[in-house]
């Protein structure tokens, strides 16, 4: 086994909890020992590193200073949500690069009593250390149940293939990883040539006309190559291609049904999990016709038949456990 600190992000928490539940399901078929940092906070998505420089810097260098701290002997972290490695990769690199940048998040960070020197832990995404690392030949030996007939349309999204400094994914353009991995598991994959195109990320809060608009490329191709299933590695990527597909469809006059899941999700299959402990059957447009045709067969209804905004209101948010407190001297 090999242990790496686990930062799971705030999306793993809920809209993406299939991928973390299926994660769970076969990181020990791969030889990976996860272990969540503790106290983590939000890494800022999107767009708050673009809204205010500093203040994005610094929570994104207090889970890397978090990690040092707990690092016990590994110094990689590993993170699953494509925002959440850009933005912890980002952070690590411009500290590095920028003496400025550096002592001013560490300024933050000493409020808290913390500090961290840029280098110090290395960020890699799941799908990196699962092709890099694991290797595409130990993953082989875990397939029991390949996912011949499945026709599969690979999507990378526009975040963790751009940049990619150390060449982890090859041609940021047109990379193949994901598509070595799903031929791994016995899959047919589809030439699908949008697979880093944007999905719009937070776009549909901002203009649904626009986000739409990215949404249907994406699901125009899948079904013009005829993909029976659509998988990411991205929770964003997921949820706007998911829970949105109707909205773009009624938009559009389209009626577009491409079923959208995790890269994880299918290596749980390949693997023997059972569907429903990997998450399958909880995704908004509904997998089960495109697994039936592999034999695969989810019980029950699917969980959401359309798309329920979250309440304002609604005080539950997704929180990491807190460090434990020490003791202190009476």
């Amino acid at each position: 086994m090999t242990r790496y600190l686990f930062y799971p992000g705030c999306s793993m928490q809920r809209s993406a909890r299939p991928y973390l539940n299926s994660l769970m399901a076969i990181q020990g078929d791969i030889g990976l020992e996860l272990e969540e940092i503790q106290d983590w906070n939000c890494c800022g998505a999107t767009e708050y590193i673009s809204v205010s420089r500093l203040p994005a810097y610094a929570l994104n260098g207090r889970n890397l200073a978090l990690a040092a701290q707990q690092a016990n002997g590994t110094r990689t972290v590993l993170a699953g949500c494509s925002a959440c490695y850009l933005n912890l990769a980002k952070t690590d690199r411009y500290m590095g690069k920028d003496a400025r940048l550096n002592s001013q998040v560490n300024d933050a960070l000493a409020a808290g009593g913390l500090h961290y020197d840029p280098g110090t832990v290395k960020i890699r995404h799941l799908l990196d250390v699962v092709i890099n690392k694991v290797g595409l030949e130990a993953v082989q030996r875990q397939v029991v149940r390949p996912l011949h007939g499945l026709r599969v349309a690979p999507y990378y999204g526009c975040m963790v293939v751009r940049p990619d400094p150390e060449n982890r994914f090859g041609n940021p353009e047109y990379p193949t990883a994901l598509d070595e991995l799903m031929k791994t598991l016995g899959a047919e994959v589809i030439d699908f040539p949008v697979k880093t195109h944007c999905c719009g990320g937070h776009m549909t809060q901002i203009s649904a006309p626009v986000a739409y608009e990215l949404i249907r490329r994406l699901l125009y191709a899948a079904d013009e190559y005829d993909a029976d299933i659509l998988v990411t590695l991205c929770p964003m990527c997921q949820l706007n291609l998911d829970a949105y597909q109707e909205d773009a469809n009624k938009y559009f006059g389209t009626a577009y049904h491409v079923p959208i899941v995790y890269f994880t999700q299918l290596m749980g299959l390949a693997f023997g999990h059972d569907p429903t402990t990997l998450g399958l059957g909880k995704e908004f447009v509904d997998a089960r016709s495109a697994l039936a045709k592999i034999g695969v067969r989810i019980q029950g209804e699917t969980a959401v038949p359309k798309h329920k905004p979250r309440r304002r209101d609604d005080p539950s948010l997704p929180m990491p456990p807190p460090l434990p407190h020490k003791e202190e001297n009476p």
